[in-house]
């Protein structure tokens, strides 16, 4: 349980960074599709953001406590730090990428939810990986 309980606190980090970063994008978005970019970004952190809450609360339910800093995010996040702006069709590659990670992470906490017999966690994690693959696709779409 110890090991599915740490990766659910790396999943809350990369979460809440792949949020911050597609925020910053919403934010800094510009070209000559910027009315549908703006509002892209903004769906995707939206949603991202609406997950938090969801996997602090599993945390706690798995008898841990939720990290919330910036410094413990950034020691627990698989996502790098996004400090420059870049074009939109980069930042789209980067989301990408991004949400690969997210994908990843949600996964590996998915089998260990599993092995454990968490199998409401396991739904929570199964719904959030449907969600990301259906992102993955969206952000495929746009860059193409």
């Amino acid at each position: 349980m110890e090991q599915l309980l740490e990766k659910l606190k790396v999943l809350h980090a990369t979460n809440f960074s792949f949020y911050l970063k597609l925020h910053f994008f919403h934010w800094n978005v510009t070209g000559p599709n910027f009315p549908q970019y703006h509002k892209f970004f903004q769906k995707l952190y939206e949603d991202v953001w609406e997950a938090a809450d969801g996997i602090a609360e599993h945390i706690r339910a798995a008898k841990g406590f939720a990290p919330g800093s910036l410094g413990r995010f950034m020691d627990l996040t698989t996502i790098t730090d996004q400090v420059d702006v870049v074009p939109a069709e980069q930042m789209l590659s980067i989301a990408i990428q991004d949400n690969d990670k997210v994908i990843d992470i949600l996964t590996q906490a998915y089998l260990l939810a599993e092995q454990n017999a968490e199998h409401g966690l396991s739904n929570f994690l199964q719904d959030r990986i449907d969600t990301h693959k259906k992102h993955a696709w969206m952000l495929r779409s746009t860059l193409n």
